[in-house]
């Protein structure tokens, strides 16, 4: 009984998202720091799995995306935006990879809300339900004398689809509620389009595909907004 009030506890937990705030070291202080012209920069990646889920609050790895934090201190003098076309990650293998965009990176996450990957809606009822309907039909098996295992089964079964139907109902605008704010999410810490201001210190992430299975270099192309240069960085990530 204790087991099973502890994994329906742990579902119905799951069900919440909280947005985390993501800290960050000054780009000094990162080993791939680099000054161009001005723009300090330095990265890290996120590929570790645990590591990202703490980042953001929910398994974005399991989404498909692969998070690299980018900090910028822009002593420039100007605006300074990414140029995404041409940002790439290079992983162990050589490879390269082209960055997502905010809009792909948020898509390949609510695509995973949907499918469950990340989190369910009344597959979460119906678990909730199993485990309290097998709670209810254990303590009725022992009250009645009857065997206290084929009861809780039982109890198990009806519970389970009762909570599909009424877990799955009543869960549903906050499954939908917490999808948005998930999305909403992913594309608030995205640096992708957005423009650095001079003299400010600021922090974001870029997206990769998930599909790259280990970092090596991030090859990062910056653009100036008022001289309209354009200067590519490598940072190395491993």
């Amino acid at each position: 009984m204790i087991c099973l009030l502890v994994i329906a506890t742990h579902l119905s937990a799951c069900a919440t998202y909280e947005s985390r705030s993501v800290s960050f070291r000054p780009p000094q202080e990162y080993a791939n720091y680099q000054d161009a012209d001005g723009l300090m920069v330095g990265a890290e990646p996120f590929a570790d799995k645990k590591q990202a889920e703490e980042a953001f609050g929910f398994d974005i790895r399991a989404a498909g995306v692969l998070p690299v934090q980018i900090v910028m201190d822009n002593r420039s003098g100007q605006g300074v935006e990414v140029v995404t076309g041409q940002t790439f990650l290079v992983d162990g293998s050589n490879r390269y990879w082209k960055l997502l965009s905010n809009r792909e990176a948020a898509e390949r996450v609510q695509k995973a809300t949907d499918a469950g990957a990340i989190a369910g809606g009344a597959g979460k009822g119906a678990a909730w339900g199993a485990a309290a309907g097998a709670i209810l039909g254990l303590a009725l098996g022992i009250v009645s004398g009857r065997n206290a295992g084929v009861s809780a089964v039982k109890g198990g079964v009806l519970g389970g689809a009762g909570g599909a139907v009424i877990g799955g109902a009543s869960k549903a605008g906050d499954d939908h509620q917490r999808d948005y704010n998930i999305v909403d999410d992913v594309r608030d810490k995205g640096m992708e389009g957005k423009v650095m201001a001079s003299d400010n210190l600021a922090s974001g992430f870029i997206f990769f595909p998930g599909e790259a299975e280990s970092v090596k270099d991030l090859r990062l192309q910056i653009k100036y907004r008022n001289s309209g240069v354009v200067k590519t960085i490598i940072l190395r990530l491993r």
